[in-house]
């Protein structure tokens, strides 16, 4: 099961991770966010150990949400030594979050 990010574990799980970090950012009664959640299975399953691949709750945790000005759902972060480097809004295949994840293996 793929990760889970809190606004309280956010720092230490996303910000200061040594591998990069992808965070889809949903909700329960986001259709699309649901359409996303076996494509994110699959990538936490396929990356293990190479990324990490988790998901957040933005009606739990609203914090992350407004400090990255998310303001729709699903949105897809991507991070990389504390940094964001990558964003996704909306629903896409996974060969394309794959591309973005590869991205920053380099």
């Amino acid at each position: 099961m793929a990760k889970q990010f809190t606004d309280s574990n956010f720092d230490a799980e996303v910000l200061k991770s040594d591998k990069p970090v992808l965070v889809d950012l949903w909700a329960e009664w986001c259709g699309p966010c649901r359409m996303l959640t076996p494509i994110i299975e699959e990538l936490h399953t396929e990356y293990d150990g190479k990324a990490v691949i988790g998901k957040l709750n933005v009606d739990e945790n609203p914090e992350v949400s407004a400090k990255y000005g998310v303001r729709s759902i699903p949105t897809l972060l991507i991070f990389k030594n504390g940094e964001l480097v990558d964003k996704q809004v909306g629903v896409v295949p996974k060969s394309a979050l794959a591309k973005k994840l590869d991205a920053q293996m380099a």
